[in-house]
């Protein structure tokens, strides 16, 4: 069985690529958002022109933004949500609430300290994890049935 896994939420530190290393020989394949915090910012006045209002601005970068972020989350099997601890992802809370919406199955990475802040998100993952390594230990038991050590 392959597994889709998208990777959405925070893009301030290494976690996806703990994820995709960790998973090495597992049979999964992988999808995130752009990952280049000015390119995502950016993007909608860089394609479609400039905007004297932020409100726009960022308006523009959200809706091309969103076509990535539907079609990524659209195929996915399962969404790993990462809740960061030096920002409010707001985008990974409307990600997950997405797709809860479509069923699909959800697993949070998030710090233990975020848990009542996040216990609606938390209420509709199937698992919540604390790091990476225990993303991967998921994936690996559903996809192989074995425990870690």
């Amino acid at each position: 069985m392959t597994l889709k896994i998208y990777l959405s939420g925070e893009i301030h530190t290494d976690w996806r690529e703990q994820i995709v290393a960790g998973a090495k020989g597992l049979d999964v394949s992988f999808a995130s958002p752009v990952t280049d915090h000015a390119a995502s910012d950016d993007c909608g006045v860089a394609i479609l022109g400039a905007e004297p209002n932020k409100y726009w601005h960022d308006h523009k970068g959200a809706m091309l933004n969103a076509i990535r972020t539907r079609k990524g989350i659209s195929d996915a099997d399962v969404v790993v949500v990462r809740f960061g601890d030096k920002y409010k992802q707001w985008n990974a809370a409307f990600d997950a609430g997405y797709a809860a919406a479509l069923g699909k199955s959800i697993i949070v990475l998030s710090p233990p300290e975020d848990q009542h802040a996040l216990k609606e998100v938390h209420a509709a993952a199937l698992a919540v994890t604390e790091t990476p390594a225990q993303v991967v230990a998921v994936l690996r038991y559903v996809l192989t049935g074995i425990l870690p050590a």
